[in-house]
């Protein structure tokens, strides 16, 4: 059963990896992008019928081939999950100007270009689904998080922006706010005293991913909230 595609930008081994998969269970063509494409095609392995496009998101040449490649490989997207984020953990003496810029073009510029190319395949079909990753960050900025919390302020307005001027159009735009620390072999070695219930689960995470990509326009979200339960808020 083809549903249709989704493309994953930002793909990595935890929520971009458990979000492709879950699509590519429920009958989607996947396409997983992200930077590395020696981890992508490891990632791929184990995700049925998915395909992987060498992707940065700074790089804004490059995304016009990459969604045309898609288009003539798999088909037109009829879903788009924007997991890509990175941004210096830093206070305001210690961030560099670059490190300033480097999150915006990751959380924000990359956002407004892959919205873009993904417009006339969701117009032309009539509706269509963009999910948008963020963070607490988001609505909450830290004290040393300055170049990270304010681009995704600005990812979380702009996402905003693009489910009310795209929502009559049938194009659903949705924002996840993910409060808490994902469970990845990395965070796991910086934390060994966790337990499990600690972590927010990337499977847990995707299934709601797809929840949002499935709801039909008369009760849209825009915005949801995940974190495990004991996480404080």
């Amino acid at each position: 059963m083809n549903k249709g595609v989704c493309v994953v930008v930002g793909a990595g081994p935890g929520n971009g990896a458990a979000i492709g998969a879950e699509f590519a269970t429920a009958g989607y063509g996947v396409a997983l992008c992200a930077r590395h494409k020696n981890r992508l095609n490891e990632m791929a392995e184990k995700i049925p019928g998915a395909s992987t496009y060498a992707y940065d998101v700074k790089d804004t040449a490059v995304a016009p081939e990459v969604f045309t490649r898609i288009r003539q490989e798999i088909g037109p997207v009829n879903v788009l999950i924007y997991n890509a984020g990175a941004g210096a953990f830093a206070n305001i003496d210690d961030a560099t100007p670059e490190d300033f810029q480097s999150a915006w073009e990751v959380n924000c510029r990359g956002l407004f270009i892959a919205v873009k190319e993904v417009l006339p395949d969701m117009r032309a079909a009539g509706k269509g689904s963009i999910v948008i990753i963020g963070a607490t960050a988001s609505i909450k900025g830290g004290a040393n998080f300055t170049p990270f919390a304010s681009a995704k302020a600005g990812q979380r307005g702009l996402a905003q922006s693009l489910a009310r001027y795209l929502g009559p159009e049938r194009i659903h735009v949705s924002y996840v706010i993910l409060d808490g620390v994902i469970n990845l072999p990395r965070t796991r070695q910086m934390m060994p005293d966790r337990t499990d219930e600690f972590f927010l689960e990337p499977e847990q995470i995707a299934k709601t991913v797809f929840f949002l990509a499935q709801q039909l326009p008369q009760a849209w979200s825009f915005e949801l909230d995940l974190r495990p339960f004991g996480e404080k808020w």
